[in-house]
Formats: C-alpha cells, sequence, structure tokens
C-alpha cells in the first residue's frame, strides 16, 4: 500500500485520548509563544534599548495580532475544512518564528510578533470548532477541560524552557524552539488528524453567507454574555501575564525563581480544569463557572485589599492570585462551551467570532492593565475586581437575571 493511500486509513483511528492530547498541542503553541518570551523579555529590552513597560509590546502585540487574526480562520474552516486552515496556520508559526529570531531591532520584532499572532489565529479558533463537530452539551465542556488540563502544562514549563534557554543559547533560540516544535506538531497534524467538517455543514463564503452566520454567532443573546465575560475576566489574566515578568523579578525581587513561582501560579488552573472535568456532566457547565466566578470576586476583593497593605511579599500575592487563577480554570472551558452550544451547523465561525471578541477583547485590556503596572500590584487587583463584576452583570443579561440553571440537562 502506497503512503498516499495509507495515510486516510491511519487517521481514521484518531481516538479520543488523541484528539484530546492533540488539540491541547495546537492550542499550546499559542502558549508556548507567549510563556516561553517571559523570563527574556529584560534581555530584549536591553539588546534593542526598549524602556520602561515597552518590553510588554513583545508579549501585548501577539495577544492583539491573535484577537484580530481570530475573526477569519473560522470561515474558511467551515467552507474548506479543518485541516488545511490547520496547515496555513503552522506553516506560519514556524516561518515567522525563524523571522522573530532574525529580528535586527525592537520594531522589527514587534511587528513579526503582530504577523505572527495573527497569521496563527486558528490555532486557538480551529480546535474548539473540531470538538464541536463531534459532541455538545456538558460533554463538550468535559473535553474542553482535558483539553485545557494538558494545554496548561506548557505555561507552566515555558518559562523554565525560556530560562534555560537563555542560560545557553540567548533570547533568539527561543524562537527557533517555537520553530522546532511546530513542527513536531505539524507532523502529527499531517499523519493523524482526520477531516471533521462534513458536507452538509460545510458553508459557502460570500458576503452574505458569512455576514449572517457571524452575526448569528454573535447577536446571539444565550452566548455573546459567555464570550464577552471570557474576554472580560482572561483580560486581567493577560494583565499578569504582560507585567510578571517585572513584577515578580523586579518588584518583589525574585527573577532567579520567576520560573518556578509563575508555574506554581498555573498550576491551580490544572487542577481546576482536572476537577472540572470530574464533575462537570454531573453538576452542568452553568453551575460549575457561575460558582467560580463568585469565588474569583471574593478572591479578587482580598487581592485589593492585600496589595494596600504596606510591605506586600511574594508570599501574600501568589496564593491568591494562584487562587483567582484556579478559578479562571472552571471559566474558561465551561464558558466557551456554553456559548458554542447553538452553533452546531456553523462551529467554525462561530468559534472564529468568539475567539476574536473574547481575544481582542482581552488583549486590549492586558495591554492597558499592563501599562498600568506601577511598581504594585494594585493596578492589577483593582483590574481584576471590576472586570470579574462586570463579567458577573453581562452573564446575568445572557441569563435574563437567573444563574446556577441547568437547560437540556439531559
Amino acid at each position: 500500500m502506497t503512503a498516499t493511500a495509507a495515510s486516510p486509513a491511519i487517521r481514521k483511528s484518531l481516538g479520543e485520548r488523541e484528539m484530546i492530547v492533540l488539540m491541547a498541542l495546537l492550542m499550546s503553541l499559542q502558549a508556548f509563544g507567549i510563556d516561553a518570551m517571559l523570563p527574556a523579555l529584560g534581555e530584549m529590552a536591553n539588546d534593542f534599548g526598549a524602556e520602561g513597560n515597552d518590553r510588554q509590546q513583545v508579549i501585548g502585540a501577539y495577544f492583539i495580532g491573535s484577537g484580530i487574526g481570530a475573526l477569519f480562520p473560522g470561515m474558511f474552516a467551515d467552507r474548506f475544512g479543518r485541516r488545511p486552515v490547520l496547515a496555513v496556520c503552522l506553516v506560519a508559526y514556524i516561518s515567522l518564528s525563524v523571522a522573530c529570531a532574525l529580528a535586527t531591532s525592537f520594531d522589527m520584532l514587534i511587528a513579526m510578533r503582530l504577523v505572527q499572532g495573527f497569521s496563527c489565529a486558528g490555532l486557538s479558533v480551529v480546535p474548539a470548532a473540531i470538538v464541536r463537530d463531534q459532541v455538545g452539551g456538558d460533554r463538550m465542556a468535559r473535553l474542553m477541560s482535558l483539553i485545557m488540563m494538558i494545554f496548561l502544562i506548557v505555561p507552566i514549563i515555558a518559562p523554565a524552557i525560556g530560562q534555560v534557554i537563555l542560560i545557553f543559547a540567548g533570547w533568539q533560540a527561543i524562537f527557533y524552539a517555537m520553530a522546532f516544535v511546530g513542527t513536531l506538531v505539524a507532523a502529527w497534524v499531517w499523519l493523524r488528524l482526520p477531516e471533521t467538517l462534513t458536507e452538509e455543514t460545510r458553508q459557502k463564503i460570500d458576503l452574505s453567507t458569512v455576514t449572517a452566520n457571524m452575526g448569528q454567532a454573535l447577536f446571539n443573546r444565550q452566548a455573546i454574555g459567555y464570550v464577552i465575560g471570557s474576554g472580560l475576566v482572561f483580560g486581567s489574566l493577560f494583565g499578569f501575564l504582560n507585567s510578571s515578568q517585572q513584577l515578580i523579578g523586579e518588584a518583589f525581587g525574585m527573577g532567579n525563581y520567576f520560573a518556578v513561582i509563575f508555574g506554581g501560579a498555573v498550576l491551580g488552573m490544572v487542577a481546576a480544569n482536572f476537577l472540572n472535568s470530574r464533575i462537570v456532566e454531573r453538576f452542568g457547565a452553568r453551575r460549575v463557572s457561575h460558582t467560580a466566578l463568585f469565588l474569583f470576586i471574593g478572591a479578587s476583593l482580598l487581592q485589593l485589599w492585600s496589595a494596600n497593605q504596606p510591605d506586600q511579599t511574594i508570599w501574600q500575592f501568589v496564593p491568591l492570585m494562584s487562587f483567582n487563577m484556579a478559578m479562571l480554570g472552571f471559566v474558561g472551558a465551561n464558558f466557551s462551551s456554553i456559548a458554542m452550544q447553538p452553533f452546531f451547523h456553523i462551529a467554525g465561525a462561530a468559534s472564529s467570532v468568539h475567539a476574536a471578541l473574547r481575544m481582542t477583547l482581552g488583549a486590549v485590556l492586558g495591554v492597558t492593565i499592563g501599562a498600568a503596572y506601577d511598581g504594585t500590584t494594585v493596578p492589577l487587583a483593582m483590574s481584576m475586581l471590576i472586570c470579574s463584576l462586570l463579567t458577573l452583570v453581562i452573564v446575568l443579561f445572557s441569563e435574563r437575571g437567573k444563574l446556577f440553571t441547568r437547560p437540556n440537562a439531559s
């Protein structure tokens, strides 16, 4: 049997566990492209003469590019299939990682990061559409939690990987590592991932169809509160990512332990996603995520109180931040799954427009919060409280004032 003939047969054997791991790895490429950079921001700033908070643009530009770029992959994935869109995104990820390593100025690096985020946005959009092609309801929330649990291993280890690379090879080698990992994942996708788009759900690419599909996904009352809510709460997390190197390394003077402290904070999200995968089908995505949102608000109040105490220590900050990140573990997968429920027939378009709104809102908030960094944790704590309260308001709008319900529980 030829390789060409064998490939489709091989791809048909993809099971649920392998699908979960592969979807997580696709999404993890984005996380690796962000979190592995964090220890190197100071050295990049020194090499290019960037001042103050300007170093945060290496992260912020990628976030903004991803948010804008997420608007487009879904409609192409609904027309041409999931695999071709992933192939384009993976090639862009690999080639632009090399381009970033070869940048000769800070402006060129930021421009390449912006283009990379835009071109690779499908790595965040298409996996959700692939999952929605196959399952729905609370089962989708369970699978997304397992995907997120594996995905979150990367933010734990990526700063450590970046720090080790930085010691032995310099910050450019981090981008070469991104290209290498991207190549491995691309090979896995090519050999194993089947096409999940069916002929019945294939959509046309014309202005009226695209506008109707995106409008349907964007203006559905049940979904929109959860999309905006995700953007708000994760915007506060992006604010932490943007300023974490300065906050942990400089304000608290723990630069040598940055990777360990940052990874420890993310562990809560991993544990939360694992627990969510075990309980969400029993209690329902709404009940779990609404409870987590209230706990997030309470922890944000404590975070703000702690931030305003004189001589706040790293050991006062990290446990509260870790708890907040754990609550986001319950919020993220569940909010995304709830928002996707009405859109089986246009899963790609819905995933795309939701991701675009969520990422753009989160990126803008993250850049704004990061720019407000003043050497203390006060701006971050204040933003977390405000964003979580606004999330509660917009979720109440989507649910018509009724929380903790479980529609279509059967």
